[in-house]
């Protein structure tokens, strides 16, 4: 791996993955969407997050890929996945996401979705298109509901390289996605440098839209949302954040994991997979 992370074995987790991984492809844009998937039984689709990759999921995948089909795409513009169509906007997002799901479990399989930051607000748009057939939506780390109150700024990691590059990295981990410091652990650092490097879409600009103002109120699908309680996206508004979902979503009642930031799955992978469990097992015995 070049731009200044050793050849070591840090992204060991990512490789065993992906190795282990069916690869398939969907049309995308010119090009195609890159999906994978694990295990076997019902489907469960991660959406992973802006400026982001199927690594995001590093924790959660062995975690359910032991009880359920596992597919994690890299969302159009981002990862390996080909640009979508221009100007891109969350419904030709959406319908391409859609799209390879028919194309990977057909048209009539159900399914359970969750969605992390950016793939939350896709992940509403998805449901809308395939309601019928979600069997429940999972938010994590919903953003877009609030204007936030204090404007974030990111180091500038372009034409950066070795400690310098990895410490611009270091410190656009602690001010968006994790909370702890102890855990922008080397595997952190190579998937930030991996995604950022791979990032084309603005999903900012789709997110600042407020695309689950527009599909959570016309989804009659179980809707669960997670987000971490630090989560620095979020710090200040989260208590806002969750009035105005639930504005949109009466009686929910999110799940809130202590000390985590926005990168929860990341960052407290144990308590997150309890979650997002729990919400599948109770979708399951609701059926």
């Amino acid at each position: 791996m070049s731009n200044g992370i050793a050849e070591a074995d840090v992204l060991a987790p990512v490789r065993k993955l992906d190795a282990e991984a069916q690869r398939t492809e969907s049309a995308c844009g010119d090009g195609a969407m890159v999906w994978r998937s694990w295990g076997d039984g019902p489907v469960l689709v991660l959406l992973h997050g802006g400026a982001g990759s199927w690594q995001h999921w590093v924790y959660t995948i062995p975690a359910f890929s032991r009880t359920h089909r596992v597919l994690v795409p890299d969302l159009p513009g981002l990862g390996e996945s080909a640009d979508p169509p221009v100007p891109p906007d969350m419904a030709t997002v959406a319908a391409i996401i859609a799209a390879g799901i028919d194309g990977l479990i057909g048209p009539q399989a159900r399914y359970d979705l969750v969605g992390f930051s950016f793939g939350a607000s896709a992940g509403g748009h998805v449901a809308l298109l395939h309601q019928e057939r979600v069997r429940s939506l999972t938010l994590l780390g919903a953003g877009g509901l609030v204007r936030p109150h204090t404007p974030m700024t990111l180091e500038r990691v372009r034409g950066k390289t070795g400690a310098e590059l990895m410490a611009a990295h270091r410190t656009n981990l602690a001010r968006t996605i994790l909370a702890d410091p102890s855990r922008i652990d080397a595997l952190a650092l190579a998937i930030q440098d991996w995604n950022a490097r791979h990032s084309r879409l603005n999903t900012p600009a789709l997110i600042q839209l407020r695309p689950l103002a527009v599909s959570l109120p016309q989804l009659r699908i179980p809707v669960n949302a997670i987000w971490g309680e630090r989560d620095q996206i979020a710090y200040y508004t989260l208590e806002d954040r969750i009035a105005a979902l639930r504005v949109l979503r009466p009686g929910i009642e999110p799940h809130i994991i202590p000390g985590a930031g926005h990168w929860a799955m990341y960052e407290a992978p144990e308590a997150f997979n309890a979650a997002l469990a729990g919400f599948l097992r109770r979708t399951a015995n609701a059926a």
